[in-house]
């Protein structure tokens, strides 16, 4: 036997949705569905993850957007005059980063779509893409800058080395500052977190290009450039590896990472009157929101409201799983779920 339970907290009205219960009951019953179950419980809220304020998150991402978009410009052209083309490539990977400023900003502003009748969960998840997106661009600019820093190896022309220092100390000013836009919810964020990377990565290709510059005013020494480059490329790509791994599992609906799948489990089995789980499945719904489902068998019948509202809260405040679907079993026939069925 499976009893429905059907729950809403007044405190996700205040969630960033904004959408009233009775619109997400009508269309969550969708997901209910398709996974065979039979009973669900809302609650979006923000224990563990750091959501931010969207308006602050618009303000950050148009002031980036202005202040990079124009010094890439800027750049170019004084790559061009100065023959380096350290600039032009770090310009071309600036460019690069105000598209992916734009992919992250617009999937802050997806995410906050109140769910439909196609997207039941809305589109929290592109959030998730623009995160993978983000680690993709991050690692191409480095396999371009790497591909440049090779072949100045062989051709090392001449640089003028004070116009490169000025111009990739003006580089530092606005990446760095552009970065700190965003540090705030860099841990809370993988979407966030993706641009963060992107500001401070190009922060560190300025400060190396002033080092280079510098040397090479004083020495010649114009073999610098490519070395810096590399060594820069490497850090990036350090940087950069945890961010793509992190948005392909999402992606691929793993367990968030900040949450202990096997913690959830023995919490549940232990909680009274329940004598087994199965189909347990957690996943991201986006990169701030988590969701999960889970089959719970109680033999002596249906445990009561309080009990399902408790446990709900319990997810939220001990895992941060913000969206809990529980059904409930008498355990008298075998509830297997599609998934785990024999092929």
């Amino acid at each position: 036997m499976a009893k429905q339970h059907d729950h809403s907290h007044d405190d996700a009205h205040a969630h960033e949705d904004g959408h009233d219960h009775d619109h997400e009951h009508k269309h969550g019953h969708e997901h209910e569905h398709e996974h065979g179950h039979a009973g669900h419980s809302h609650g979006f809220g923000a224990h563990h993850h750091h959501h931010g304020d969207p308006a602050s998150h618009g303000r950050s991402f148009a002031i980036a957007i202005v202040l990079n978009a124009i010094f890439v410009v800027a750049e170019f052209g004084f790559g061009f005059v100065a023959n380096s083309t350290a600039l032009m490539a770090d310009a071309g990977h600036n460019l690069s980063d105000v598209l992916g400023l734009l992919l992250a900003w617009g999937a802050v502003y997806l995410g906050r779509k109140a769910p439909s009748a196609r997207f039941t969960y809305g589109l929290r998840s592109t959030s998730i893409l623009a995160a993978l997106a983000n680690a993709m661009f991050l690692l191409l600019a480095c396999g371009a800058i790497a591909w440049e820093a090779a072949h100045r190896f062989s051709a090392q022309p001449a640089v003028a080395g004070m116009t490169v220092t000025l111009v990739a100390m003006v580089g530092i000013a606005i990446n760095g500052f552009s970065a700190w836009l965003f540090v705030k919810n860099s841990k809370g964020d993988l979407n966030i977190r993706g641009a963060y990377l992107h500001m401070a990565a190009d922060a560190a290709i300025s400060l190396g290009v002033v080092i280079a510059g510098v040397i090479m005013l004083w020495t010649g020494w114009y073999w610098l450039d490519p070395v810096i480059s590399l060594v820069i490329v490497a850090l990036i790509v350090v940087g950069t590896w945890g961010l793509l791994r992190e948005s392909i599992q999402l992606a691929l609906s793993a367990v968030p990472a900040g949450i202990d799948a096997a913690a959830v489990e023995s919490y549940l089995r232990q909680c009274p009157g329940v004598s087994d789980i199965h189909d347990l499945h957690i996943w991201g719904m986006s990169t701030t929101e988590s969701a999960m489902t889970v089959h719970l068998v109680t033999p002596d019948g249906y445990p009561g409201d309080a009990f399902m509202d408790g446990l709900m809260q319990a997810m939220k405040q001990r895992f941060s799983i913000d969206h809990c679907t529980l059904q409930v079993e008498q355990g008298t026939t075998d509830h297997a779920c599609a998934l785990h069925a024999p092929a």
